[in-house]
């Protein structure tokens, strides 16, 4: 994995929502999604820095995810709830999130190829 905390928040990607010692492991979660989604779909990069700009994107994602879940456990007593998180966080939703965030870098072809 090429990608460090300094590139997230270097002008080359400009993060800065994701606490520095969270980073490595939302980057490494990030860059596994990414190869499955590389495994499954006939992706293009569309430039260089296509991987490492789609890596901070989807650990982008990631955090904001575990964010809008830890809140809305938090935010709960009992049957009594402060309120609710209006964040679909569903494994689906999450999937879409990361493939969405991955096509802002890549191309990508999901039809049959022609002979």
């Amino acid at each position: 994995m090429a990608v460090d905390y300094a590139f997230y928040i270097s002008g080359a990607y400009l993060g800065g929502s994701i606490p520095e010692a969270s980073f490595p492991r939302l980057a490494l979660r990030a860059a596994e999604k990414l190869a499955q989604l590389e495994r499954r779909y006939s992706m293009t990069a569309i430039n260089d820095g296509s991987e490492n700009m789609a890596i901070c994107s989807i650990a982008d994602a990631m955090y904001y995810f575990e964010t809008a879940i830890a809140t809305a456990q938090s935010s709960s007593i009992g049957s009594v709830s402060s309120g609710q998180s209006n964040v679909d966080a569903s494994p689906k939703a999450q999937a879409q999130e990361y493939y969405r965030c991955a096509l802002m870098y890549y191309e990508t072809y999901r039809g049959v190829e022609t002979c």
